[in-house]
């Protein structure tokens, strides 16, 4: 059994144009209840003031260690904090985003008493003045093997591909680098992260806010950067084939699904007729898999019409208010 209080949390936050937010993440994990931690400030080429509000925390306090390099993006600042955390368990936490005085606590503490690999919490999404959207939490402690928590991963259930309201044991993840220069870089390292694990606990409790600002997807445009996460998708379905045969189909079928809501975005936001056929093109891949085993119902329907008529289908579900 690990001893919580000499147990060693590097909380890992890149940092780039953030200087808006940066000191209310910072001071949210200087003010855990928990103190053994390390915090490791990756400032990626920030052209404001990042920098040196960074190096000003350093030289304030002894638990904040500053990375400065060139920017590489989000993937490349995180992957470097990896490099030089010394943590048994590694936390990521966004520049811009925040967390509750008592999450890397509990975290820990469930953890510990599940054995787990990675923990989960819930996520309190708030606009850039704290304003609460909405609060994504589960219903009951869940503790998942591996197959079951690849399983939920897949289908968006109990367990989201974000990275950043999670603890992870730093031995299962250390060698997992999360893909430069593309977007989605969650979605292209989460199911790696579950592949390694043998235990993953799930809280229900919200520890972690994620702001939700107004440069994002739906405000600035689709763009082609977004087809990374059907990329991701991809790689996820060839990995889940090897490993995890049985889940193959429920892949596939995220994967088309996933093409369906990228068809949505660039519609709504008309995006190049380049991008829109990009998207289609992908679909004739997997189609003709066994996809529509795995689910009934509406979706199914849904699915079945977005393999034969994408472009219609999606709009139809855009002026119904469907899947965005």
């Amino acid at each position: 059994m690990i001893c919580m209080r000499s147990t060693l949390i590097s909380v890992i936050v890149p940092i780039y144009n953030v200087e808006k937010y940066i000191c209310r993440c910072v001071d949210s994990i200087l003010n855990q209840t928990y103190k053994n931690i390390e915090i490791v400030l990756v400032d990626d080429g920030s052209p404001d003031n990042c920098p040196k509000i960074c190096d000003e925390y350093a030289a304030k306090y002894s638990r904040v260690r500053v990375v400065h390099k060139k920017n590489g993006g989000l993937s490349d600042a995180r992957n470097a904090g990896m490099a030089v955390a010394k943590g048994a368990f590694i936390s990521f936490i966004d520049g811009d985003d925040y967390i509750d005085y008592d999450m890397l606590s509990n975290l820990l503490g469930c953890i510990t008493e599940d054995e787990s690999d990675i923990v989960s919490c819930g996520v309190r999404w708030v606009d850039e003045d704290g304003k609460v959207i909405i609060n994504d939490c589960v219903d009951a402690h869940t503790v998942l093997n591996n197959a079951e928590a690849m399983k939920e991963l897949l289908l968006d259930g109990l367990l989201k591909q974000h990275v950043w309201n999670k603890l992870y044991r730093a031995s299962v993840i250390r060698n997992i680098l999360f893909e430069k220069g593309r977007c989605n870089e969650d979605v292209f390292w989460s199911y790696q992260a579950v592949g390694n694990s043998h235990r993953i606990s799930i809280l229900p409790k919200v520890y972690y806010n994620y702001v939700q600002r107004s440069d994002s997807i739906m405000g600035v445009g689709y763009s082609e950067k977004w087809l990374d996460a059907l990329d991701a998708n991809d790689l996820r379905c060839k990995y889940i084939k090897k490993k995890y045969p049985y889940l193959y189909n429920l892949s596939l079928y995220t994967y088309v699904g996933n093409c369906m809501f990228h068809l949505q975005c660039a519609l709504k936001t008309n995006s190049d007729s380049s991008i829109k056929n990009n998207i289609i093109g992908r679909i004739g891949i997997y189609k003709n898999g066994d996809i529509f085993e795995c689910i009934s119902g509406k979706q199914k329907i849904w699915l079945k019409m977005f393999c034969k008529v994408p472009v219609l289908t999606c709009k139809i579900r855009n002026k119904i208010g469907i899947g965005m």
